[in-house]
């Protein structure tokens, strides 16, 4: 199952595919008893997949066959032991793939010309993603991280070893201190290499940077530049050979120290955007403004939904199932706000105050 969303994969998902592109999206639980539900629920919409294949005129024997058998492959590739809060299955001509997203999702299918990435892109969005890259003298590892977790990356050629015809601790140690081994033109151009890529992997998928290491590691980092002046270091050594948890147990102080300053940031603009008439709240006043590309900061809370439908002139309120209800009102937000260049902020509940779950700041 596929975790990490880059732009260029963003852009692959969304190209236009050969009728029919199959969108399935359930919900899914971390743990009991909830969990217990989700193997059945999640047959069951590959069946309700099937069954609107089967039922559409426009897809021919050939195709609803292979697609089918998609569907049939990615449901054997689904391991619910380590599902987060939604699943998205796309399956189209050729080809399956299978998205855990740690926000829920509602449940539906849908066939089209393209595969429906709304509440993959909102998922992001509020996953907050960031890079962690650990370094040492013979080892440095790079560790996707998102919400709750960490897990290592093998984007971008890392991990990046030594070898031991340019590597020899014993040498090392018998020349001098640790700190000498960051001395060693060999570990400068092992560092070096690492900054090369990680430059070239930031700009295919920006995020947040944090360095750990000793601090003679991290001292030789710095003295790099280029994507040293964009990170944050973390005097922590011997993570480049850890696992994720160590690694998760190092970062997550600053993750939640940088989640408060986010959020009192939030505030602080939201209130200015009062005074200076450029506010927006509610999920319709913020549809409205979204659609026109007004919106310049989209605040959000974490566990905010609401289920709408479209009267013609505004968003009202509506039961999840009635006709025409949009479910994933807030992820069409999301993204729509993100294509408009506007900054997305998912904020702790009850930041918004009476805001009724989502405000912007307006262009204009």
């Amino acid at each position: 199952m596929e975790h990490a969303l880059s732009s260029s994969t963003l852009a692959e998902l969304r190209r236009p595919r050969p009728y029919p592109a199959v969108s399935v999206l359930t919900p899914t639980h971390r743990r009991g008893p909830d969990n217990a539900q989700d193997p059945v629920r999640l047959r069951n919409v590959v069946a309700e997949a099937k069954k609107q294949l089967e039922a559409d005129p426009a897809v021919t024997r050939d195709r609803r066959s292979d697609v089918a058998r998609q569907l049939d492959q990615a449901l054997a590739e689904v391991d619910l032991a380590y599902t987060e809060d939604g699943l998205a299955i796309f399956a189209a001509p050729g080809e399956h793939q299978v998205w855990s997203l740690a926000r829920s999702v509602p449940e539906r299918v849908v066939l089209s010309d393209t595969f429906l990435t709304r509440n993959l892109v909102s998922a992001h969005a509020a996953e907050r993603p960031f890079w962690v890259l650990s370094v040492s003298a013979d080892r440095i590892t790079l560790w996707d991280g998102g919400t709750d977790r960490v897990t290592e990356s093998r984007s971008g050629g890392f991990p990046l070893h030594r070898g031991q015809e340019n590597f020899d601790a014993e040498r090392l140690q018998r020349i001098g201190d640790q700190p000498s081994t960051f001395r060693d033109e060999g570990t400068k151009h092992f560092l070096r290499d690492a900054n090369t890529a990680m430059a070239a992997l930031l700009r295919d998928d920006p995020r947040p940077l944090y360095v750990t290491g000793e601090q003679a590691a991290l001292s030789l980092w710095e003295e790099l530049g280029n994507v040293a002046r964009h990170s944050v270091p973390v005097q922590h050594g011997g993570l480049s050979h850890a696992g994720p948890e160590a690694v998760w147990q190092a970062i997550s102080p600053l993750l939640q120290a940088e989640s408060r300053r986010s959020a009192a940031s939030v505030a602080r603009e939201l209130e200015a955007a009062h005074g200076h008439k450029t506010f927006a709240a509610g999920v319709d006043e913020v549809w409205q403004n979204a659609r026109e590309g007004r919106v310049r900061l989209l605040a959000v809370e974490e566990n905010y939904r609401t289920t709408v439908r479209d009267d013609g002139d505004h968003l009202v309120p509506a039961a999840s199932g009635d006709l025409d209800a949009r479910d994933d009102i807030v992820d069409e937000i999301v993204e729509q706000c993100l294509e408009t260049g506007a900054e997305v902020r998912f904020v702790p509940d009850g930041t918004l105050g009476d805001e009724n779950g989502i405000a912007g700041v307006l262009r204009y």
